[in-house]
Formats: structure tokens, C-alpha cells, sequence
């Protein structure tokens, strides 16, 4: 992997990863396009690894931005900050669902699910699904905040996940809908489904790191990693803040619009 490339992938991650479009998706599709190896088993480890990986980057972003949320949680873990406990045992609850069913079902999802083609549905279903959702709410107000959140609704969160684990799909969407439907307001819903990432994105990385890190470091080195971290780093700060920004006044459409455009393009002008 050339320094460019590293670059290009880590920024592709950093931008997409909180935003409800897919960052697996992008980064598939990102190295197909740059000619990324992907045929020996190793390179395609080595590719699957990468790209959630350098997800390092994008965590970080994340706990800085909201690390006044994060020391609230560990206050509450340590018994100093009722609100905080219950904030973060919500996590650690909408986590659970995806801790044990990546593990059970995560070599099945790489054989049969990392192609262009499912994730082009994907990104089509869920750009409806935006739309969708974006239009039967577009005269709702209000709903509950990020601490009025109960463990079932957490769960529910957690369950919509998953489906996240088809790529294309959108870990940001699924949580974020999932958010919606258990009544939150839409910025609770986005900052919860943030905290979830923390989580989620965290164990996910750890785990391809110490599974599958030696043959991506075999097959890149280190100073692509490093690289990607810091592009994915810088980019995932800037695309949070624009999305909170974004919400604030003018909700997810755009998501959906775009989604279904990426789809129509990269199906008619790759697999078509």
C-alpha cells in the first residue's frame, strides 16, 4: 500500500464513519477504485483489517469531542453521577447485541457480504429507508432525552445495530433510527448513537488488530497504518461537527438522497 493510498482510506473512514452512509461501504468501493490487491487470502485479510482499523482514528475524534459526555460516564460507573451510570449501562446494553453476534457471524459476513454489489442494495435500502423516515417525521417535535433512555429502548438500539453488520448499511443509520423509534429526540439520538460507536468501534478494532494485525502489518507496515490513523483522525473531526451542525436546522434527507445516488452510479458505472 503506497503512502497516498493510506492516506485516502483513513480520510474516506474519518468522513464517513459517524455519518449514515456506510464507512465500510465507502472504503470497499475506495479500494477497489485505487487498486488495492484483493485477490490471495492475505491481501484481503490484510484489506478487511485495514479498513477497520484505522476506525482508531475516528474513536478518538469522538472521545475528544465529547469527552465532557465520556467523564460524566465514568463518573457515573464509579458511583459519583447517577445520570452518568445510567447513560453509560445503556451502552454497555445497545453493545451487547452486536459483542455477541460479530463474534459468532463475523467470518460468514467478510465471505459472503464485502462485495460491491450487497453493498450497493444496501446503500439503496437505506437511503430509502432515510427518506422514509425523514418524511413521516418531518412534523414531529420534541421526544426524550439522551438520559431519559431505559434499558429496553437501549436493547432495541443495540438489536438495530447489528443489521449494521451487513456493509453498506450504516452502523450511524441503524442507531440513529433506532434512536428515533424508541422516542428519542433526534440529537439524542445522534449522540447516543456516537457513545455506541466509542464502544462498538473500540472492541471491533481491538479485535481485528490482535487477530488479523500481523498480516496487515506484513503486508502495509506500519507508516500506512500511522497514516491512516491520523487522516481517519482529523477527518472524523471535522465531519461530526458538520453533521451536528447539519441536523440542528435541516435533518437526514440528504443522507438518503445521497445513498440512493451512490448507489444508481456505482451500479451503473461498476457492476453494470
Amino acid at each position: 500500500m503506497d503512502w497516498w493510498q493510506a492516506l485516502l482510506i483513513g480520510l474516506v473512514e474519518g468522513l464517513t464513519e459517524y455519518l449514515p452512509v456506510s464507512s465500510t461501504g465507502h472504503i470497499l468501493l475506495t479500494q477497489s477504485l485505487i487498486g488495492i490487491p484483493y485477490e490471495t487470502a492475505d491481501q484481503q485479510t490484510a484489506a478487511n483489517a485495514f479498513a477497520i482499523c484505522v476506525q482508531a482514528g475516528a474513536i478518538l475524534a469522538v472521545l475528544g469531542l465529547y469527552r465532557e459526555r465520556v467523564a460524566r460516564i465514568l463518573k457515573g460507573l464509579g458511583g459519583q453521577d447517577p445520570e452518568g451510570r445510567r447513560l453509560g449501562l445503556n451502552v454497555l446494553f445497545a453493545f451487547l447485541p452486536a459483542a455477541v453476534l460479530g463474534i459468532l457471524f463475523d467470518d460468514t459476513i467478510e465471505e459472503y457480504l464485502f462485495g460491491l454489489t450487497p453493498i450497493v442494495w444496501a446503500w439503496f435500502l437505506g437511503g430509502v429507508g432515510i427518506l422514509l423516515v425523514s418524511h413521516f417525521r418531518r412534523d414531529r417535535e420534541g421526544g426524550r432525552t439522551l438520559f431519559e433512555l431505559g434499558v429496553k429502548g437501549a436493547l432495541l438500539i443495540g438489536f438495530a445495530q447489528c443489521i449494521a453488520m451487513w456493509p453498506g448499511t450504516s452502523r450511524s443509520l441503524m442507531t440513529i433510527v433506532g434512536g428515533l423509534v424508541v422516542g428519542l429526540e433526534l440529537a439524542a439520538a445522534v449522540e447516543f448513537s456516537f457513545l455506541l460507536g466509542l464502544v462498538t468501534l473500540s472492541a471491533a478494532t481491538a479485535y481485528k488488530g490482535l487477530s488479523q494485525g500481523s498480516v496487515m502489518l506484513e503486508q502495509y507496515g506500519a507508516l500506512a497504518l500511522v497514516l491512516g490513523f491520523l487522516s481517519s483522525w482529523i477527518a472524523a473531526v471535522l465531519s461530526v461537527k458538520w453533521m451536528v451542525s447539519w441536523l440542528k436546522s435541516r435533518g437526514l434527507s440528504i443522507f438518503g438522497w445521497y445513498r440512493v445516488a451512490l448507489a444508481g452510479l456505482v451500479y451503473f458505472a461498476v457492476l453494470h
